[in-house]
């Protein structure tokens, strides 16, 4: 399974970054895994402006920055879209990605990961709304993280020892979930093979 990890910030001192690294790192250590960062701060698109909706439209010529964008996202077998919640919504940024999507995460599994107010619950609960349009799937399992990831998390993408060892914590719950995106990968990966 080829996974990115798409970093949902681009803001001056964010901290979205630090837990994409550490996301990335945990899913490299499951056996035929994958993983890459891919941050949308390399990939600038302007506001979503087609005149036609991306997965309507077969004359579809998109900008070069976007085409960018669909090109690298188009690689990857599974996702893990990391947001923070802006405002009890995801951040902008993401949505503007997924706007110009059109099927290059058709019946690919998504996990969301959220940071913020409650763990980002409400952020993920919009994505959860917004994936469905370009044809993805949510997985069950998400990963709110409640705990600042900034304090938790080092600018390596090491998330901090105390934490790690909690019973429950974010260590065990993103571990179960990267399982589940796992299987979700096989199993999609496989139907797909047969259409």
């Amino acid at each position: 399974m080829k996974v990115q990890v798409i970093v949902g910030s681009v803001r001056e001192n964010r901290v979205t970054d630090k837990a994409a690294k550490w996301i990335a790192a945990e899913a490299a250590q499951l056996t035929g895994v994958e993983a890459e960062v891919v941050d949308l701060i390399d990939y600038p698109m302007p506001l979503f402006n087609e005149a036609v909706s991306p997965r309507y439209n077969p004359e579809r010529k998109p900008a070069p920055e976007v085409k960018k964008w669909l090109d690298k996202v188009a690689e990857a077998d599974a996702y893990v879209f990391v947001t923070p919640e802006y405002n009890r919504s995801t951040s902008a940024v993401i949505k503007n990605a997924i706007d110009f999507l059109d099927y290059q995460l058709e019946k690919k599994p998504v996990l969301l990961v959220g940071h913020g107010s409650a763990g980002g619950a409400q952020a993920i609960a919009n994505l959860r709304q917004a994936f469905p349009g370009v044809g993805a799937v949510t997985i069950p399992k998400a990963v709110y993280l409640t705990d600042r990831p900034g304090e938790v998390i080092d600018d390596d993408g090491k998330l901090n020892e105390e934490v790690a060892n909690r019973a429950y914590g974010p260590q065990t719950v993103l571990q179960s979930a990267l399982e589940e995106l796992k299987w979700y990968s096989d199993a999609l990966t496989a139907a797909r093979a047969k259409n």
